[in-house]
């Protein structure tokens, strides 16, 4: 092992020496030279970055811009009612963690327990029956057909009151 070291140090070392040779730089001088003829004088100092305040983004939590917005009609909106409103001790089930609009109905099932529907969403296809929830508007299936699901969900109107806003999930083709 080493005699290879020592054959590696020495062609390593050849090498090196071979390197150092003559110091031609005459066509190296000649082309600095030139450049020092041609250049200005006077080099431009890098201008100066005046710094911005910083801005911090306080709109993480509102409503985002790209999701349908509940229809505001003056003259003919509807009031919510003090009876209808979120059932703050019922235990949230998994797919309330889930925006509505990402959920897709794929099909339907039925056997002796009932009909399902399959609606694709949230990592996966997911069998769901009538009273089950989904979204975050407390939203609760109340129909399933073969064409479509049914959701009523719980909103606030804005006035300290909710309003039950249905929904349609429809049948997503050739999928």
């Amino acid at each position: 092992m080493s005699l290879v070291r020592g054959f590696a140090m020495l062609v390593l070392l050849l090498g090196l020496a071979g390197c150092g040779g003559g110091e031609d730089f005459g066509d190296l001088d000649a082309y600095m030279n030139e450049m020092r003829l041609r250049a200005p004088g006077k080099i431009e100092p890098t201008p100066t970055f005046r710094s911005y305040p910083t801005f911090t983004y306080n709109a993480a939590n509102l409503r985002s811009p790209f999701s349908r917005q509940v229809r505001v009609d003056l003259a003919g909106q509807k009031h919510g009612s003090r009876n209808v409103k979120p059932d703050p001790s019922r235990v949230k089930q998994y797919l309330e963690g889930f925006n509505i609009e990402q959920f897709e109905m794929v099909g339907t099932m039925s056997n002796a327990a009932g009909s399902f529907a399959l609606l694709r969403g949230a990592g996966g296809v997911h069998r769901l029956k009538v009273g089950d929830y989904l979204g975050r508007n407390d939203g609760r299936i109340v129909a399933i057909s073969g064409d479509q699901v049914d959701v009523v969900e719980i909103v606030p109107d804005g006035e300290g009151a909710w309003l039950e806003r249905p929904r349609t999930i429809p049948l997503k083709e050739h999928s």
